[in-house]
């Protein structure tokens, strides 16, 4: 993912989301919302692109676990 940020699925990025933030909290239609614990944007969220994860939406999901795991 962090190579090939434009090359992700969809569901690859949520089972990645759902191991490190648990569930979504909201299912839109193509969007899913994820709860984290930290105060400001308390967020990570993801959208269906035809089967693919949007690239800008890798790159925030990997620095939220970078920062969930205390490397920032």
């Amino acid at each position: 993912m962090r190579h090939e940020p434009a090359n992700v699925r969809f569901s690859d990025l949520r089972k990645v989301c759902e191991s490190f933030f648990g569930e979504a909290r909201h299912h839109g239609s193509s969007h899913m919302i994820f709860k984290t614990p930290w105060p400001g944007d308390p967020r990570v969220n993801i959208q269906d692109a035809n089967g693919k994860a949007k690239p800008y939406q890798v790159k925030q999901v990997l620095r939220a676990i970078e920062k969930l795991e205390g490397k920032r």
